[in-house]
């Protein structure tokens, strides 16, 4: 593998936050879907146009094993969708394994937001995965339809032992910014969240600390290949 000159590694990222992480490597463009699917792939097919050679799902993810606190660095060998299955790309995953001593797992894609307990315990015996993002199943589906090679890098921001308050996402931006005003104004309606959110927002720091810390062991883009 290697990245010919012009070319970039695309990162997929639900969070302008996770974006700004990835763009620290050199060779890497990223994008944030804000949640929504069909607008990811929207730009990660521009992004293919303009000579984006390979796809990489990084970021933030649900866990669905118990076992697995915040701040725990996943790297996706496989990833199940809607009674579909789409494996990583072998080379880039085992590089991703090697440099982050991590083993790769089996992670969902969903559509929405994991907010219940409940809901996770559903999806991991649906599908056995052990973590779920929103990015992953739309990478490993354009990958396969353009022909790219694909990895996924997640890190546990909520824990399966952990319902989501709904004010955290009530400032969820279609361009995946944060709007805090529009948070702190479904805390004014529902201020007994409170507690539950300074908790998320804590796991979350720890999430995005390690996603730092993979990014600097990572180095330029992102594990791809040998680069020029």
């Amino acid at each position: 593998m290697s990245l010919r000159e012009g070319r970039f590694v695309i990162a997929a990222t639900g969070l302008r936050a996770e974006a700004r992480i990835a763009e620290r490597s050199a060779h890497v463009r990223a994008v944030a879907g804000g949640g929504d699917g069909a607008r990811l792939a929207r730009l990660i097919e521009r992004s293919i146009a303009e000579g984006g050679q390979a796809l990489v799902s990084f970021g933030i993810a649900a866990g669905l094993e118990s076992s697995l606190p915040p701040g725990t660095c996943l790297v996706g060998g496989e990833i199940v969708q809607a009674g579909k299955s789409y494996r990583a790309d072998a080379a880039w995953t085992a590089k991703l394994e090697d440099r982050l001593a991590t083993k790769r797992v089996v992670i969902a894609g969903t559509d929405r937001p994991l907010t219940s307990m409940s809901a996770k315990k559903s999806l991991k015996t649906e599908t056995g995965a052990v973590a779920a993002d929103m990015e992953s199943h739309v990478v490993a589906q354009l990958a396969a339809r353009y022909g790219l090679p694909f990895a996924v890098l997640r890190v546990i921001a909520d824990s399966a032992e952990r319902d989501i308050p709904s004010a955290a996402l009530a400032g969820m931006r279609s361009d995946g910014g944060i709007d805090v005003l529009a948070v702190l104004a479904a805390l004014l309606r529902h201020p007994d969240q409170l507690p539950a959110l300074l908790r998320l927002a804590a796991d979350t720091r720890a999430a995005r600390a390690a996603l730092l810390r993979c990014d600097d062991l990572l180095g330029p883009g992102l594990g791809f290949g040998d680069l020029v």
